[in-house]
């Protein structure tokens, strides 16, 4: 964890998810909750992007599917929240992870 390609990846990752977690946290005291499943992936998709620009390729690919993901959840009626965090979170990392594993192995 002390390499210079994990230092790399930790401070690339680090700011979009410091600013997802800032952001979450004003959502939740200003009650907007049905806004913070969008934004949590819109978030967390930049952070995989800007992280995984020194991984394999497919990573920072999966933050893009994230960030499409979170965006298209701002269109949809808000009850489908959870089931687009279940999607994302769950679905993406679990197809990627195949793929990875798959591909590059493991």
């Amino acid at each position: 964890l002390l390499s210079v390609p994990a230092k790399k990846f930790a401070m690339s990752f680090a700011p979009p998810l410091f600013v997802g977690v800032a952001i979450i946290l004003g959502l939740w005291l200003y009650e907007y909750f049905y806004v913070m499943a969008p934004v949590c992936m819109l978030c967390y998709g930049a952070a995989v992007v800007c992280g995984g620009a020194f991984s394999v390729r497919v990573v920072p690919v999966m933050g893009w599917c994230f960030m499409v993901v979170g965006a298209v959840t701002f269109l949809l009626p808000t009850g489908y929240g959870n089931a687009m965090m279940a999607a994302s979170f769950g679905g993406l990392h679990i197809v990627f992870g195949a793929i990875i594993a798959r591909r590059y192995g493991g």
